[in-house]
């Protein structure tokens, strides 16, 4: 990956969402941003519970929850992008946006992963990593699949990011 092609802000960055539509990471200007790469069929797909409920509890403060479908682990994200916005809105009545399915890894990996990995580096190991970008558009901290923030052991990164100020 030509360091050239990585963006300098993550505010450059653009994405389609699940209903085709794309969407200037700009509008997230002065947000906490968590990005996870979802997957339907994963034993991690539980997390969608807790990151809704990250959600409701955090959305007022400015946070947003960034969801890319990605196929790349174990085909466990077969379906396609309806399948999925299906599946996370009536399973686990998700309201954060979810984007269309992406890769991760590899020589077709989506800018948006380009990015994060540049700014911390890393190969994604699995379904549901997520990377904190903070409300400067830095990214800031990355939780593996199994760590989940809230959860007992996990590391503050998201909650000291949300409490800074702009």
């Amino acid at each position: 990956m030509a360091t050239e092609s990585i963006p300098k802000s993550f505010y450059e960055l653009e994405e389609k969402n699940i209903k085709r539509i794309p969407v200037k990471f700009s509008e997230f200007k002065g947000k906490v941003v968590l990005i996870v790469n979802v997957a339907s069929g994963c034993e991690f797909t539980k997390q969608y519970k807790d990151l809704q409920k990250l959600y409701d509890r955090y959305k007022p403060e400015g946070f947003e929850i960034l969801g890319f479908p990605c196929n790349q682990f174990a085909g466990q994200e077969p379906e396609d992008n309806e399948a999925i916005e299906k599946f996370a809105s009536e399973r686990f009545s998700l309201t954060f946006p979810l984007f269309q399915k992406i890769e991760v890894n590899g020589p077709n990996t989506s800018s948006v992963y380009q990015f994060l990995k540049y700014h911390n580096p890393g190969d994604i190991k699995w379904n549901f990593e997520k990377f904190v970008i903070d409300r400067k558009g830095n990214v800031r901290g990355r939780y593996l699949c199994r760590e989940m923030p809230g959860v007992e052991n996990a590391s503050t990164i998201l909650f000291d990011v949300i409490k800074e100020s702009v």
